[in-house]
């Protein structure tokens, strides 16, 4: 990676640190504050809850314009793919004000994704994995993942299913099945990041190393962006 490619990732991801580090919080806040934001996922919102999507789309649209001016690569285009569409269903749920809540809920990601943008800036200023802070960071990465990644994939899944009868069918089964494909590779992701971080076994072979170090990469690219639930999540959006 060149040095202005460095620079360029290592900006862009303090962008996507500062996002989560507001968003993650705020969307717990939100149904503190408003309990009975959970009850109705579809109707009910409160002005702070909307202010929070409507900020989230306005970071996506800086997002997607950053990787269009300045990182013209295959792995950004998939990003930006995938910011495109969830800033039409997020700008739609601000617009309608219908289904903040469910957008709230798809934020809870962000609490995780504190730890991976954390974890991606280790990477980049190349701390070594032995390191106590990287550990730290390690550890609290994989607890947060499973219970703000998996777990709450697993309940917006159940959610969709319980509501079926309020969505139309094709939303339905477009929701569910990306649903299903999401959760599948944010599991195989979370072993791809467990057998990075935390592999005790050293790589004597060079060429070990490398594919260490591209696994390594990979994880990053794919979970360390800016990482709201994909797009076919939201598509219950009328």
């Amino acid at each position: 990676m060149t040095t202005t490619a460095q620079t360029w990732k290592w900006k862009n991801t303090a962008v996507s640190l500062t996002h989560s580090l507001i968003t993650g919080p705020w969307s717990l806040y939100c149904f503190y504050e408003h309990p009975k934001l959970g009850e109705d996922l579809i109707n009910t919102y409160t002005s702070s809850s909307h202010m929070l999507v409507a900020f989230s789309v306005g970071y996506f649209i800086h997002d997607f314009l950053d990787m269009a001016l300045w990182h013209r690569k295959r792995s950004s285009y998939e990003l930006m793919g995938h910011h495109a569409c969830v800033i039409s269903c997020f700008g739609l749920a601000v617009w309608s004000t219908m289904y903040i809540g469910y957008a709230v809920v798809a934020l809870f990601v962000e609490v995780n994704s504190i730890f991976l943008h954390i974890r991606q800036l280790f990477n980049i200023t190349g701390m070594n994995k032995n390191e106590p802070e990287y550990r730290l960071n390690s550890m609290v990465n994989i607890g947060t993942f499973v219970v703000f990644r998996i777990a709450v994939l697993g309940w917006m899944t159940r959610w969709i299913v319980l509501h079926k009868d309020d969505i139309s069918l094709p939303v339905y089964t477009l929701g569910s099945v990306g649903l299903a494909i999401i959760m599948l590779m944010n599991i195989i992701l979370f072993f791809r990041i467990c057998n990075v971080d935390f592999t005790k076994k050293k790589c004597k072979e060079s060429s070990a190393s490398s594919i260490h170090k591209k696994l390594s990469q990979e994880a990053d690219d794919l979970l360390g962006a800016p990482s709201l639930l994909p797009p076919t999540t939201n598509l219950h959006l009328h």
